[in-house]
């Protein structure tokens, strides 16, 4: 039986959010809730927190769950900035909080495996959304009851 006057809403099974303030990103700041956005995306790293449980490798991305790490990547590239290492002479990984995970060591190992497939920072498997660079507060004050909320807006263009 049709149902007059009433719209059909959004679905929300299938609902996804599409942008993320840097508060909300601050908020999955936990092991079992970790998010960190980096150029201009928020990204979902609780999977991976999860499968590399205990893994001295995890620390550094643990250190700053809930932050922005842009300044580890190269905007142009999208990989991890890199330099010459003074030991070797060759590129490697710029990671001045250590080594982490899908990084290869400095020297060669035999230990080390890189049968992950891609790195965690590359493809878009652990992306929930994008960061809003712009937000703006909306104070809404009910009169009547004088009750007081406050709103943060993302304010893209």
């Amino acid at each position: 039986m049709p149902r007059r006057g009433l719209v059909a809403g959004p679905d929300f099974q299938y609902f996804q959010r599409r942008y993320f303030t840097p508060v909300e990103v601050a908020q999955h700041n936990q092991p079992e809730d970790l998010w960190v956005s980096y150029l201009g995306y928020v990204y979902d790293l609780t999977p991976l927190a999860q499968e590399y449980q205990g893994d001295l490798l995890l620390k550094p991305i643990l250190e700053v769950a809930g932050q922005d790490i842009s300044h580890w990547f190269d905007p142009k590239t999208r990989d991890i900035r890199k330099h010459i290492d003074p030991l070797t002479g060759s590129q490697r990984y710029r990671t001045p909080r250590g080594r982490f995970l899908h990084i290869p060591p400095q020297l060669p190992r035999s230990d080390w495996a890189n049968d992950f497939g891609k790195p965690w920072w590359q493809g878009s498997r652990y992306e929930v959304g994008r960061l809003s660079a712009k937000t703006r507060n909306i104070r809404i004050i009910n009169t009547l009851t004088s009750q007081e909320h406050t709103l943060e807006l993302h304010m893209e263009i």
